[in-house]
């Protein structure tokens, strides 16, 4: 059965990685976003800043607690969580560079853009869509990658 369970995750972690970078082409589709509080802006780059503080220290319970309840149900474990983080986001999980730019939405989302460089020196672009639950908490409900090279078509 955890056999089982890993492999599932592998393969949605390996999904995720094919998808989501295209996905994540958005130039003409970004949005300014309805207003933010201040607050809640600050407490968007918090969560976003805290989950990466988790990453660097390989705390996949801390980090997991940080994604949404979608993302939590689709990984299940903080285990298989990591795995795909460590293998399709090694820009966020090890980063050199780690700068927060504006808001945008993205789908519907209030997203927060960051540039990032990781490890192999390479720049993207990361957009951390996020939901505020409702006991306030702001969590993150994706990480979609794009290279500065990536264009829409």
């Amino acid at each position: 059965m955890v056999r089982r369970l890993a492999s599932i995750g592998l393969i949605v972690g390996l999904i995720l990685c094919l998808v989501l970078p295209a996905a994540a082409q958005v130039s003409p589709g970004e949005m300014p976003p309805a207003e933010v509080l201040p607050a809640d802006r600050a407490a968007i780059r918090e969560t976003i800043q805290a989950q990466l503080d988790a990453f660097r220290r390989d705390d996949g319970e801390t980090a997991f607690g940080f994604a949404s309840p979608t993302i939590q149900s689709l990984f299940g474990t903080p285990e298989l969580f990591m795995q795909m983080v460590r293998q399709g986001y090694r820009p966020v999980y090890r980063p050199q560079v780690f700068e927060f730019r504006e808001l945008v939405t993205l789908h519907g989302l209030v997203t927060q853009k960051v540039h990032v460089v990781g490890p192999d020196g390479r720049p993207v672009t990361a957009y951390y869509p996020m939901s505020q639950g409702p006991d306030g908490r702001w969590r993150i409900e994706g990480c979609y990658l794009q290279a500065p090279d990536e264009h829409q078509a």
